[in-house]
């Protein structure tokens, strides 16, 4: 059994290896027919790109920064901070390019901050997980910020250090079968980073996590296809930077797409109880108030319901906390049985609940409250629950929220003091 096993891993192994070396093949193909096409880009245009790329990184690294507050993920600050340093040697390369374009020579020759930025790009996307996981990182989140961008601007220097020492300027030979073997680094490192972003298996992974492999694999395409590049702008060299652009930008759209995902379970935490999942008190008293100017523009009334759960003390001190913390998620689960979709379950405090029923008067509200305690009833867990409830119906019994909330919990201890009365009469008759 482990020997199949074995042969279907090594057999799975070598089928994507073949894909992956038809499509890099591919690629290069691309880039070879481009080559042969008699185009050269605007300087203008290339510009434009060029610095449409710098805003997007830029773009990205700050959407990653948030993020990063939102969920402390040390390892897409790392590739956020990447992305804000790439997009900054972008706004360095376009001024590079103007200095070299100048001279028409100079178009067989490449910039230094074209590899330097994506080489950079290359090399953090396939470290940087490895980066977060053997790295100790600070507990503050400020110096978590410093650290990181301590590390890409080291790595930035790192890798242009070879560039500086060289001669400034890759050159192209445009009668090679390889006019720009150079591009075949960045390349290796961004397929590279995309077999090892492809290999992480994580629960909670983000859309910013996923689409990573892809702009992995697409700027490992552009510098496949920029390696047949004969001159400066020419169309395959128009073609990377299209490429370069596009995964930019659809990294864009996933920081954004997890961010809005972050801002609404924000939302949600902020306006929900943790336990049980009901409506917490702030948004029980903006649905009070809320239902209050409503029904006065309309006249129709509208009823609350305040829930004690009986002997949540008793079922803690016989059962313990976790059997208490149970009781109280079975009773937001009956809540939510018997709730419309206008209606409104809330936990009001420790072991009391309220259920804002909107357009209802007193006797449908008792209807409801009979109906809950049915379930109840029906319940075969143990403990077995009881809920004490009293009705407060607006406009008769208040005209605020403090005025119904008052009614309604004193019209819950008379039905307390009523149950504890019929209770030592059943005792006093045994």
């Amino acid at each position: 059994m482990i020997v199949l096993e074995g042969l279907t891993a090594v057999r799975r192994a070598l089928r994507n290896a073949c894909l992956v070396l038809l499509a890099c093949g591919s690629f290069v193909l691309l880039g070879h027919f481009l080559r042969q096409l008699n185009i050269v880009l605007n300087p203008l245009a290339w510009s434009s790109a060029e610095i449409i790329s710098a805003l997007l990184s830029l773009t990205i690294a700050a959407n990653v920064l948030v993020r990063y507050y939102g969920t402390g993920n040390r390892a897409s600050l790392l590739l956020g901070l990447t992305f804000g340093v790439t997009g900054v040697i972008h706004l360095g390369a376009t001024f590079e390019f103007y200095h070299h374009f100048l001279d028409r020579a100079e178009q067989f020759r490449v910039p230094v901050s074209w590899m330097v930025g994506q080489t950079l790009l290359g090399l953090l996307l396939l470290i940087a997980y490895a980066i977060n996981k053997k790295m100790p990182w600070p507990r503050d989140a400020r110096k978590n910020i410093v650290a990181a961008l301590a590390i890409v601007v080291s790595a930035s220097c790192l890798i242009a250090l070879p560039f500086l020492i060289f001669p400034n300027e890759s050159p192209i030979r445009p009668r090679s079968p390889v006019p720009r073997p150079w591009e075949l680094l960045p390349a290796a490192l961004f397929l590279g980073a995309a077999v090892v972003l492809n290999r992480r298996k994580e629960r909670d992974r983000f859309a910013f996590d996923a689409v990573l492999i892809w702009v992995a694999g697409l700027n490992a395409a552009g510098h496949l296809i920029a390696s047949q590049s004969a001159r400066l702008l020419d169309a395959s060299a128009a073609g990377a930077e299209l490429i370069d652009t596009v995964s930019y930008m659809v990294l864009l759209g996933a920081t954004l797409l997890d961010n809005a995902q972050l801002f609404r379970q924000v939302r949600t935490l902020a306006i929900s109880d943790s336990l049980t999942g009901l409506a917490n008190y702030r948004r029980l008293v903006d649905i009070l108030q809320g239902e209050i100017e409503r029904s006065g523009r309309t006249n129709r009334s509208f009823s609350v319901l305040l829930m004690d759960l009986d002997g949540l003390k008793l079922i803690n001190d016989r059962h313990g906390h976790l059997a208490g913390s149970h009781a109280l998620c079975r009773v937001a689960a009956i809540l939510r049985l018997n709730c419309r979709s206008i209606d409104t379950a809330a936990r009001y405090g420790g072991d009391e609940f309220v259920l804002v029923l909107p357009e209802t008067g007193e006797s449908a509200a008792q209807q409801v409250v009979e109906r809950v305690r049915n379930c109840l009833e029906a319940e075969e867990e143990v403990p077995r629950l009881s809920l004490s409830i009293g009705i407060a119906t607006f406009p008769q019994r208040g005209t605020t929220v403090q005025q119904l909330l008052e009614c309604a919990d004193r019209a819950l201890y008379e039905v307390k003091g009523k149950s504890k009365t019929d209770k030592m009469q059943k005792r006093g008759r045994s």
